[in-house]
């Protein structure tokens, strides 16, 4: 004879349990990002620069274009060059706080230029996309003594949609100053040269 159902007993098996979600961490994201990028280049445009300069354009009639050239698990370096200018670099540190990004520059000789290695660390998470760099004392104390006052409420920042674009930002809230940058991920371009005082140049 057949066994009775004993009742209830479709709730005697547990349906399995779905993995806890694992948290993201916004900035290794966003480096991750950024290191995805690495060994391409790629052109870009002025998208905004307010206010206007009244004097000559450097990037009227030579566009930028950004390499992503040194990945490390610490350091992103990321040259920027505007026509045969090959002075500045972008470089995106990991710290113990977040990220830091300094901007290197350098004379054609490859020396330092007087105003170099400015920039900030992330005063928060931010997110996959944008991370922005409050300006730090350091920079403060060099832009005082060289007289570019003017730049002690700079706020830069990054943003990366894979796939898609790369800006960069300089903003002055207290002086309605705003300088982005867009490079066109979905087109890489051909490796401009070494920036100057790169150890192959």
């Amino acid at each position: 004879c057949s066994t009775p159902a004993i009742e209830g007993s479709a709730n005697l098996v547990q349906p399995a349990t779905e993995p806890a979600a694992t948290t993201v961490d916004p900035q290794q994201a966003f480096f991750d990002r950024l290191t995805a990028l690495c060994g391409q280049a790629f052109a870009g445009k002025v998208l905004v620069d307010r206010p206007e300069s009244t004097g000559p354009n450097a990037f009227a009639d030579q566009p930028p274009t950004m390499h992503v050239r040194e990945c490390s698990e610490q350091e992103i370096r990321i040259p920027f060059h505007v026509g045969a200018d090959h002075s500045r670099t972008w470089v995106l540190t990991r710290t113990d706080g977040g990220l830091r990004l300094k901007h290197d520059h350098r004379k054609q000789d490859g020396s330092d230029d007087p105003v170099t290695m400015y920039g900030g660390d992330t005063a928060g998470q931010g997110s996959a996309e944008r991370q922005a760099f409050p300006v730090d004392e350091f920079s403060r104390r060099m832009f005082t003594r060289e007289g570019m006052t003017v730049s002690n409420s700079n706020v830069w920042a990054i943003e990366v949609e894979p796939g898609k674009r790369f800006v960069y930002e300089l903003s002055r809230t207290d002086q309605d100053r705003l300088f982005r940058v867009g490079f066109d991920l979905t087109r890489p371009v051909a490796a401009p040269p070494a920036p100057w005082g790169a150890s192959d140049n």
